[in-house]
């Protein structure tokens, strides 16, 4: 037992020297056949000594003792060692023909091994001349940087050129191997191995690089640059060695050239221009310098094709740069003509790394052409000569200040909005409460009792809103009594009025005149409660079904909405409460909508916020890489905070209508006559939506720009397409109050488009099929908007309504040709279509790739339509606008047309391919620190801001007018 346990120990410490190939496979038969005895393996371990005049190999010395841990353990059957005999220089090991000899004088020797090992003994090789290769010459030779060395290999033969060179610490020196195959070997490449202290670096030529398809790409000429191992020393001597070797039996000739790589270390704000192929890449060294924490590599080039990749690694051995393996680790991006890669200080232990450059085997990835190539399988492509010019410069990017002072900036320009806000609220408070007080003097002489005789103040100095009448610039307004518009009091007061009148003509004592007029405009009131329009604030319910059970209320509608001419009167007949209650629906559903739309969002843009950062792909992101401020985990944080001010424009809109409505309370509270009756009838609720999806706009459009793409450029558009409809539907509610459309049809219209918008990202993209159904929706969705609006809602679409139909058709346009009988609205429908159709028929011809964009495009010019037909038709019917109004319209304008201007510049688009985006890329442009989009977005916030306010204080012209005198269009 004791030597059988002494056998198993020998055979589990047997000496593997790796240049001695044949020793290593004989001394591993002989252990396994039981035939050598642990002494004589002990005494074949031993190196045999050198040949006279040739030195031992420096690079893999002969050991000697047990076999080292790191030492690779060759398999059992292995066959012929051709792979490593070309990788390290065999020793003169004995004459082949001694080996079967020895095996077969020992028989009885075998049959003392285990069973289970004389089970592996047909399996290896022991005789013949298959079972050993012929023996291989090595050559080794000193060799010299610069200079070309041409030679041949063969199976029989292998080259090995030993360099030296000196390597400081203090000094980063490129080494570039750059090898040529002449003959043509795609069967038998030729493989060439630098060995160097630590790190090897393989390839063959032919290399073979595969392309989509797995189309096979063969390059002769290959150039590969060495990683340069750190020393610890200030000055150390090192060597590294080539191998060449191949299993060709006939002669493969090559080209060898080994030499320093110029401007290795690039230094910052140094351009350097130099060339690759897809089997000559590029890499240099950059080194941070003493006070930059981030620089930015920009990479530029003449010609946009070949297709490139630009990486950024950590200083590792080895280097990924080839087409197949750049993606394996680093930061990458491909590129036709521009690229860039902010990086910082503290991602790189050794503050230093390297910056690659790959020439791709297509172009493809780069939106290039895929040529087809007539091949079979696995058949090589020639592509010709892919060569690249390209110029390389590192710049420290922005320091901590500028980030500082970005923050500042945007939190001074938008804050001082809000207090721009509160000087004007003072303003208006001071000028309200003087108003106050000078009608608290007036009345106070009106109630004052007069002496015969005496006259205090003229009739004349009263303001026209206190004689229970418009002023005088809206006299324009006219009565409405020749149109059959509802009952009013006027008839029954111009009896006391008249009397009024005449007796001043007879030089009746004004003071009685004034105290006359008072009681005719008390009775005005009251009897105009009676006669008029009903007040039903006392009612215990303020459903607003409790109006539509009435019979004579529902004939009214049809009545009263089918006249030819409408006031506001007509329009604002139900109850206040109610129509409160209906529109502050539209804050609370978009409050809702914003939270259950926000929280996905955010989790997926950080989804691809670390996607991004652990692979290191930024093809996935479309930024503008030239102006993109990395902070923390954010590619572009001057993207995301010049989202600001929608935030805070949108806070400071609710705050602004929230003063409104608070002033307007207590107007109602004190039963204000110009609250109750006069005005566009004063709802909250939609203005509350706007500035909440103003808010809701710029956290979504920040949560885009984390990692703009196609996929998520819903989340920048959702809201927009909200701000559009609810602002049209805040410009129909003005003077239509009564019939205005409800939060839950309103928001399932917008849901509809926005389903259209996603669908279209993904689908309508050269999509015939969907262009042509939604073209279809399209102008039927205009012609259903169209008819309700033309007939104030008073229309049902039923089996009858295609009868319907064309009995108008022939009675007034064949028949006999009328006029429409609602003309203005006929001309603003009319131009509407035009522009719908003719939108919808420019998406079916042009099929436009960014359909996000297309679909707020319709939305916008419906909204510029209604607007401008609102202006028109309101300066038409003699109302005018106030200074404010007419202010907030102008600076909008300007303001749009600027951000606009920057909007169109076009730094980045995901309808192309990310290398071809990157070529629209500029520097910044405002602090250096912001971009032209970043300028978009704070221009589009104060013009949507501006926007607002115009819609908010338009109609404030007419606080002093009845509602009876108000035009309806």
């Amino acid at each position: 037992m004791a030597g059988r346990a002494h056998w198993f120990s020998a055979c589990f410490h047997i000496k593997i020297c790796v240049p001695s190939t044949r020793l290593v496979s004989f001394s591993l038969v002989g252990a396994v056949a039981g035939v050598f005895t642990p002494r004589e393996l002990r005494s074949r371990a031993r190196p045999p000594p050198s040949e006279p005049g040739r030195p031992l190999d420096r690079g893999a010395p002969y050991c000697s003792g047990r076999l080292a841990a790191s030492s690779p353990r060759p398999a059992l059957a292995a066959s012929p060692l051709k792979d490593v005999a070309s990788a390290v220089p065999p020793r003169r090991a004995e004459r082949p023909s001694s080996r079967p000899t020895a095996l077969a004088a020992r028989p009885l020797a075998m049959l003392r091994a285990p069973l289970p090992l004389l089970l592996l003994l047909p399996l290896l090789p022991l005789s013949g001349a298959a079972a050993w290769p012929a023996e291989k010459r090595v050559v080794q030779k000193e060799a010299a940087f610069e200079r070309l060395y041409g030679d041949a290999v063969n199976e029989k033969l292998l080259n090995i050129y030993a360099f030296n060179h000196t390597v400081s610490r203090n000094r980063t020196e490129g080494v570039r191997v750059s090898v040529n195959v002449l003959s043509e070997q795609k069967e038998r490449p030729v493989l060439f191995v630098v060995r160097q202290k630590e790190a090897v670096v393989s390839f063959q030529v032919p290399l073979i690089l595969r392309g989509l398809f797995q189309r096979k790409y063969l390059y002769q000429d290959v150039s590969r640059t060495l990683c340069q191992p750190p020393t610890k020393s200030e000055v150390e001597m090192q060597f590294f060695f080539v191998d060449v070797s191949t299993l060709s039996a006939s002669n493969a000739s090559y080209q060898l050239r080994v030499s320093r790589v110029e401007n290795f270390v690039l230094r910052t704000g140094e351009r350097f221009t130099f060339n690759a192929t897809a089997a000559q890449p590029q890499y240099f060294k950059y080194e941070f310098p003493e006070g930059v924490d981030s620089a930015i590599i920009k990479v530029t080039s003449s010609t946009a094709f070949p297709c490139s990749v630009i990486s950024v690694q950590d200083i590792l051995c080895p280097v990924y740069d080839l087409d197949n393996n750049v993606a394996f680790i680093g930061t990458y991006q491909t590129m036709t003509k521009k690229a860039a890669i902010t990086v910082q200080k503290k991602d790189f232990p050794s503050q230093s790394f390297y910056v690659v450059v790959v020439v791709k085997t297509e172009d493809e990835a780069c939106g290039g052409p895929l040529h087809y190539y007539p091949f079979s399988k696995d058949e090589p492509v020639d592509q010709g000569n892919r060569q690249k010019t390209l110029d390389v410069v590192v710049t420290p990017a922005v320091s901590s200040e500028a980030y500082v002072n970005g923050i500042l900036f945007c939190l001074g320009v938008f804050l001082s909005f809000y207090i721009l806000a509160v000087l004007i609220v003072c303003w208006e408070n001071w000028r309200q409460q003087k108003r106050r007080q000078q009608q608290l003097r007036l009345l106070s002489a009106v109630d004052t009792p007069c002496s015969d005789g005496s006259v205090r103040g003229n009739p004349q100095d009263l303001p026209d809103s206190f004689q229970g009448h418009p002023p005088l610039g809206s006299q324009s307004y006219g009565s409405f009594a020749d149109t059959g518009s509802a009952a009013s009091s006027e008839n029954v007061t111009d009896s006391l009025l008249s009397t009024e009148t005449s007796s001043n003509y007879a030089g009746q004592d004004l003071c009685q005149q004034r105290q006359r007029h008072w009681a005719a405009f008390a009775m005005d009131r009251s009897l105009e409660n009676l006669v008029g329009r009903p007040r039903l604030d006392s009612l215990s319910s303020v459903e607003e079904d409790d109006y539509d059970t009435l019979a004579d209320i529902e004939s009214d509608k049809n009545v009263i909405r089918t006249k030819k001419f409408l006031c506001v009167a007509d329009l604002a007949r139900k109850d206040k409460r109610v129509l409160r209650k209906k529109y502050q629906i539209y804050f609370w559903n978009i409050a809702t909508i914003a939270v259950f739309y926000a929280l996905p969002v955010i989790q997926l843009v950080i989804t691809y916020q670390t996607v991004v950062n652990v692979t290191g792909n930024q093809d996935i992101c479309y930024y503008n890489f030239l102006c993109a401020h990395p902070l923390s985990n954010l590619s572009a944080f001057n993207n995301i905070l010049s989202n600001l001010g929608y935030v805070l424009l949108g806070l400071l809109f609710l705050l602004i209508i929230l003063q409104r409505e608070i002033h307007y309370n207590r107007a109602l509270v004190r039963n204000d006559f110009q609250a109750v009756e006069c005005g566009i009838p004063k709802h909250f609720g939609l203005f509350y939506a706007m500035g909440t999806a103003l808010m809701m706009e710029g956290l979504l459009s920040a949560c885009y720009h984390v990692c703009p793409n196609y996929t998520n450029f819903q989340f920048d558009t959702s809201f927009m397409y909200m701000i559009a409809g609810l602002c049209m539907l805040k410009l129909y509610q003005k003077r239509h109050p009564d019939i205005n459309a409800s939060a839950y049809s309103a928001y399932a219209c917008l849901a509809v488009i926005i389903f259209f918008s996603v669908v279209g990202v993904v689908f309508g993209k050269g999509n015939t099929a969907f262009w042509i159904i939604f073209s279809v929706i399209h102008i039927l969705s205009t012609l259903l908007l169209s008819t309700q609006l033309y007939y104030m809602g008073r229309w049902k679409l039923d089996s009858g309504t295609w009868r319907r139909i064309f009995h108008v058709l022939y009675t007034d346009c064949i028949r006999q040709c009328s006029r429409p009988m609602y003309m203005d609205r006929m001309v603003l429908l009319v131009m509407g279509n035009f522009i719908n159709w003719s939108l919808a028929a420019y998406g079916l011809i042009m099929r436009p790739n960014d359909f996000a964009s297309y679909l707020l495009a319709i939305g916008i010019c419906n909204l510029l339509l209604y607007f401008a037909f609102y202006i028109i038709m309101k300066l038409r019917s003699g109302e005018r606008l106030l200074l404010v109004s007419l202010l907030c319209i102008v600076c909008t304008s300007v303001v749009w047309g600027f951000a606009l201007f920057f909007f169109f510049q076009g730094l980045s688009t995901w309808q192309k391919t990310p290398a071809e985006s990157r070529e629209h890329n500029r520097e910044c442009l405002l602090l250096g620190f912001f971009d032209d989009h970043d300028v978009w977005h704070f221009l589009s916030s104060i013009a949507m801001f501006g926007s607002f306010l115009v819609l908010l204080t338009m109609d404030d012209d007419l606080d002093c007018v009845q509602r009876d005198k108000i035009y309806v269009f």
